[in-house]
């Protein structure tokens, strides 16, 4: 009895294998046809996917009422995924959509869930990020700045964090989409920034990875969120690097995907949120090497060209590396608030990619694209959520080997026909590139 319980293995190694087991039979039954025949099973079905998208921005069933509070997310879902794919709304479609977010922001600052709904930094979050990815002056300027700026002050809690809504949990979500946020519409300060370092880096765990709140399980959500705030606050030099970097590399799994904790099970959506932990870390060389005792950094003021000076293959050649100032990030320079962004996507990477970028695009490609849209796995349906971040994971992929922002990628990094490109993205508030420099440029003249 007891040898046959061993066999049949715990609940979680069942789903597991139940996992390994459609995954391989999926590789295994592509494989198995003649290469040209292969190439359709990896090609992204665009068409598909946008017509998909845009029946949902116009038309959702009943079913979605549960969603009734998450109404900017599924349209940030829709919008960045239409980007992603290189396509636009029409004009009515894009004026409707502006319209109902700015019947979604609140009176005293912050976007709800809906009209008349409570203002919530997730759904400001996605709602900003909505408006950005429509862009244009009139998208933009329907932003009320000032009172977005008063009611993220009203969300700051006193152990530095942020509160996720008037009398709600305190959390890294949080703290990065009020630091996104600010960051993105150029209202970002140090009132805002005050000791959110410090909660953030309580929120590390033993493993490397970030946990929502201190005491809690390393997560890879939080992780991106965490990671992302410590460079946009010019705090990541306080992170453990090598040791999130680490976690992270062993969350891909033999199936290909991304788990989002140890001994869970693979999901799409972690292509973007561990995908884009992956390839941000490739850009902040110079704090891994100090922090790995591998460089002298001086304390000098930093110049624009100080971090695009080393090419190195991977990560355990950072012994060759020579900083000889620091930049900001390696947060010991000074950098306005409003320019990291831009200097961080204009920095070069200097890491190899740390995953396997081949494998990822294999499983998102071959075991989460459905005819359209995108699931978690085999088994499950797909939705607005997952299609959004595959495909930011996808994305993710394609450029994670560019030697910096203005390099198109290789059709050797691409899986599939070069068609499958997608557009670029900003890693840490992922905003398609060009709609991030849009609004960078528009909110910087205020």
């Amino acid at each position: 009895m007891e040898s046959s319980r061993k066999a049949r293995g715990t609940k979680t190694q069942e789903e597991q294998w139940m996992v390994e087991n459609d995954v391989g039979q999926i590789y295994s039954s592509v494989s198995s046809i003649p290469p040209n025949a292969q190439s359709v099973f990896l090609e992204i079905r665009r068409d598909n996917h946008i017509q998909y998208l845009m029946h949902g921005l116009n038309n959702l069933g009943p079913s979605f009422s549960t969603l009734d509070a998450n109404r900017p997310w599924i349209c940030y879902w829709i919008l960045h995924s239409i980007a992603l794919l290189g396509d636009s709304l029409d004009e009515e479609l894009e004026h409707s959509t502006i319209e109902f977010l700015s019947r979604c922001q609140d009176p005293d600052g912050g976007y709800g869930g809906g009209p008349g709904q409570m203002p919530h930094l997730a759904t400001t979050y996605a709602a900003v990020n909505s408006l950005i990815t429509l862009g244009g002056p009139k998208s933009l300027s329907s932003i009320n700045r000032g009172k977005l700026r008063a009611f993220l002050l009203q969300m700051k809690d006193a152990s530095g964090g942020f509160r996720m809504h008037d009398g709600g949990e305190v959390d890294v979500r949080a703290c990065y989409t009020a630091i996104s946020v600010a960051s993105v519409l150029n209202i970002l300060d140090d009132e805002l920034t005050q000791n959110v370092g410090d909660y953030i880096l309580s929120c590390q765990t033993y493993e490397g990875g970030i946990a929502g709140e201190p005491g809690s399980e390393a997560h890879g959500g939080y992780t991106f969120c965490g990671l992302a705030a410590m460079i946009l606050i010019n705090e990541v030099h306080r992170l453990d690097l090598p040791c999130l970097i680490d976690w992270v590399v062993f969350r891909q799994g033999v199936e290909g995907g991304f788990q989002g904790r140890t001994n869970k099970l693979v999901d799409g959506c972690y292509s973007f949120w561990q995908g884009g932990v992956a390839v941000i870390v490739q850009k902040l060389h110079s704090v891994i090497c100090e922090q790995l005792g591998l460089s002298k950094v001086l304390d000098s003021e930093c110049d624009s060209e100080s971090y695009h000076d080393y090419e190195t293959s991977d990560i355990s050649d950072v012994e060759e590396c020579t900083v000889e100032t620091s930049c900001p990030l390696g947060g010991t320079c000074h950098r306005r608030k409003e320019d990291i962004g831009v200097d961080f996507i204009s920095n070069k990477r200097a890491i190899a990619p740390i995953f396997s970028s081949m494998h990822l695009q294999q499983y998102l490609l071959l075991c989460s694209q459905e005819g359209a849209g995108f699931r978690d796995k085999p088994g499950k349906p797909r939705d607005h959520y997952h299609t959004c971040y595959c495909l930011s994971g996808l994305s993710v992929c394609q450029y994670c080997s560019s030697a910096d922002a203005d390099s198109p990628p290789l059709a050797r990094d691409i899986l599939g026909p070069y068609s499958n490109l997608l557009e670029q993205l900003h890693p840490l508030y992922n905003l398609v590139l060009d709609r991030y420099y849009e609004a960078h440029d528009f909110f910087s003249k205020f």
